[in-house]
Parts: C-alpha cells; sequence; structure tokens
C-alpha cells in the first residue's frame, strides 16, 4: 500500500553480507549458493490477529497486508542483504490468547518487531511481555488511549507507559469527538441513546463520543450495556424506542452492531446507529436482517481506495491472489509492516550492514524517528508513539452498502 515503488524511500544502504545475530537467521538457500557476499539474513515481522472468529473478516485483512509489504521489500532490495518474512499468530480476539501469543513471538529470536493486534484489549495483554524484551509492536487498529498515554490521559497526565508500543491508526479521543461533532453539527442530532459493549475499544469509545456530545449542547437521553456474542438485544432496543432519541451511538464491535441496529428498527425506532470503526466492515450490514440505510461509522484515515498514494497496494493486493479483503485495517496495516521495514534499514546503515545483536532495541529505537509517506499518508509516531495522522471518514450505508460521507483531518 503505497507508491513510488509503494511509496519505498530510496535511500542507499551499504551493501555487504549481514552477519548472523541473535535476531535473524541466514537463509539456507543463500548460504548454500557459495560465497559470504550472496548470503542472506531472514528478518521476521510477527503478525497478531484474530485469524479465526467472529473478526476474522479483520484479521485476515492486517495479515495479508503485513505479507505485501514484506514481499514489496524483498521484490525491491529495500535492505541489501536481508530477506523479510511474517509469521503470523491468531489470538482470536481474546487477551489470554494475545498473551500468550506475545510470549512465543519474545521467545522467537529470528522476530525482530511485530505489527498487531486488532483489539485494544487484546494489546493491554501483550504490552508488558514486549517491554520487557525490547520488541516493537505497532497496532494498526488500537485506539485507546490508554494504551500510548496512561491510565491518566483523560486529566492531562499523559506518561507513554512502554516505549516499545507504536500505532498508525489515530485514537479514540479523536475518533470518538469527530464522530459526535458530526452526529450534533452535520446530521444534526440532538437526542443520542449510547449503547457499549464493556469491553476496552467499546467502552472508551462511547464515553468519549458522550462527553463530547454534551459539549457540544447535545443530550445523551439513556445509555445500556450489552453483552459480546449474545444476540438478543430486544430489551435495549426498547428503552431505545420509548427514549424518544433520534438516533443511537453503539461502541462495539460489528456482530453485535448490526444486529442492534436489526433489533432497534424492528421495535420501531425509525433511527440511525452510528459507532467506530469497530463496524465499519460488510459484516455489520450483513448481520442486519432489515436495511441498515441511514446507519453510520466512523474510520481512522481516508478511503484507500481514493488516495492516490494507495493505488499501487490496491493493484498489488489484488495480484497477490489474497483470498480475503485488506478490509478497514489493509492500509495502517501495510503502513506498520513498511515502518518496520524502514526501521531495520536504519538500525543496518549504522551498524556498517550488518544487524546487531541487540537488534529489537535498536529498532525500537529508530522507530520513533521513522518518517514517510505512506499509503494512508504521512507516516510517523509522536512522543508518545502515537500517529501523527489525524485523518477520519464518515461512512454511511447506501443501499446496503458503505459509501464514504465526509473525509476531514481533525483539529482541535
Amino acid at each position: 500500500m503505497r507508491h513510488r515503488s509503494l511509496l519505498i524511500i530510496t535511500t542507499a544502504v551499504t551493501a555487504g553480507a549481514l552477519t548472523l545475530s541473535a535476531c535473524g537467521s541466514r537463509d539456507k538457500s543463500d548460504s548454500d549458493s557459495g560465497g559470504d557476499n550472496n548470503k542472506k539474513t531472514t528478518v521476521v515481522i510477527g503478525v497478531d490477529a484474530p485469524l479465526t472468529g467472529s473478526l476474522s473478516a479483520l484479521g485476515q485483512g492486517i495479515k495479508n497486508s503485513v505479507d505485501l509489504a514484506t514481499k514489496v521489500a524483498n521484490k525491491n532490495n529495500e535492505v541489501p542483504g536481508v530477506t523479510f518474512k511474517i509469521k503470523a499468530f491468531d489470538d482470536q480476539a481474546v487477551p489470554s490468547s494475545g498473551k500468550q501469543n506475545a510470549t512465543s513471538m519474545v521467545d522467537d529470536d529470528e522476530i525482530v518487531a511485530m505489527v498487531g493486534p486488532l483489539n485494544s484489549g487484546v494489546s493491554q495483554s501483550m504490552q508488558g511481555v514486549f517491554a520487557k524484551a525490547d520488541l516493537a509492536q505497532i497496532s494498526p487498529a488500537n485506539t485507546n488511549p490508554e494504551l500510548s498515554q496512561g491510565p491518566d490521559w483523560a486529566s492531562g497526565k499523559k506518561v507513554r507507559p512502554f516505549k516499545t508500543y507504536f500505532r498508525t491508526a489515530t485514537t479514540d479521543v479523536i475518533q470518538g469527538r469527530f464522530a459526535a461533532q458530526y452526529y450534533y453539527k452535520d446530521a444534526k442530532k440532538r437526542k443520542v441513546f449510547v449503547v457499549d459493549d464493556k469491553q476496552t475499544y467499546g467502552a472508551g469509545l462511547a464515553k468519549i463520543f458522550s462527553q463530547e456530545f454534551e459539549r457540544l449542547g447535545g443530550k445523551v437521553v439513556g445509555t445500556d450495556h450489552l453483552t459480546v456474542k449474545e444476540t438478543d438485544f430486544s430489551g435495549i432496543a426498547g428503552k431505545v424506542k420509548s427514549s424518544g432519541a433520534d438516533s443511537v451511538y453503539f461502541g462495539g464491535q460489528y456482530p453485535e452492531g448490526g444486529l442492534l441496529s436489526d433489533q432497534v428498527k424492528q421495535a420501531g425506532a425509525d433511527v440511525p446507529i452510528m459507532g467506530g470503526d469497530g463496524i465499519y466492515d460488510p459484516a455489520f450490514i450483513k448481520a442486519s436482517g432489515t436495511s441498515n440505510d441511514g446507519d453510520l461509522a466512523t474510520s481512522v484515515g481516508y478511503p484507500v481506495e481514493k488516495l492516490p498514494s494507495a493505488k499501487n497496494f490496491v493493484k498489488e493486493y489484488a495480484a497477490q491472489g489474497y483470498k480475503d479483503p485488506y478490509a478497514a485495517y489493509g492500509g495502517y496495516s501495510y503502513d506498520a509492516g513498511w515502518a518496520i521495514v524502514q526501521a531495520v534499514k536504519a538500525v543496518v546503515q549504522d551498524n556498517d550492514g550488518k544487524l546487531p545483536d541487540d537488534a529489537r532495541a535498536k529498532i525500537t529505537e529508530a522507530l520513533n524517528k521513522v518518517s514517510f509517506d505512506g499509503v494512508t499518508g504521512k507516516v510517523s509516531f509522536d512522543e508518545y508513539g502515537d500517529t501523527t495522522n489525524k485523518q477520519l471518514t464518515v461512512y454511511r450505508v447506501e443501499k446496503g452498502v458503505w459509501k464514504d460521507a465526509v473525509s476531514r483531518t481533525f483539529n482541535d
């Protein structure tokens, strides 16, 4: 997902073989070709996402997009002497599985950094494991602000908990406020009923949305919570109907969001439901037995298909014949993978063309200085490891398909 050969930065790298180190291994095929100058070091990027289960549509897109980044890097010899590949882990959107995967990645000497996970709650279980091993993680989808700014971020006491944590997706501080401003200023909604799924991502997003909506002058006329993997939300739907709400905001994921939308409309409340990037997926529409037309979702970034910088990514992704689409986070996943490639390049350049024994720590340091024009826009990280890109889009369901309604750069 990028241009200039998918937005490759053409920095000269010292040619020559890389030495075998604690991170990385020799390709057997290359080592048998005769002569050290032909040998390459295999560098592995770990990928963690829900590859099975209800969120697998998003997880597979993450994995494939990082895989594409490594293929492009290898094709263009982005880091001479290095061959990139991925090793994927399935967390099934379960924090305990994510923590086990994190331990497995740390124990694998070939893995120098990782991309993932999808869920903020899963990330919370992984951060400490990675930090102890100096293994950098870049999430293409986490939006909970606490992950990068600490538990007291809301009171203005921002402290970066883990130097190894980065993300290419903007936070819910931005996304929640962006959604509230659209609902109030653009859609002219004044009375909203707020529902969340009690999870780290959903509850946090709903809270931020509610605070901004009320700050603007709107009223939250009711709140409720649902449980993930349940299917009967008729009780909540009835409350929405009786509350007189002119809209609903849902903090959660698409499996429950689609059913909630369906049941609210079946209850006779002819109001739109809006959610965050967790519901922005075709599966949200498929989960509903009635029309979702008019429902809304925010998602980080601009529509990939409409970005000039993403033309090559879209083309290359299709050419690979991946079974699953790149979905909502494909661009951010590619950019996360490419950030690691660029960090590896910088580390190799600074070490006379060799991958050092403390490659993980050096790559983590290098990521703080990474800056390039990516598929999703300018890719760089601030002092908290957060993306500097604050572009977002509102999508609306029209005739059973998500259509972008408005894209903006968020300004405080």
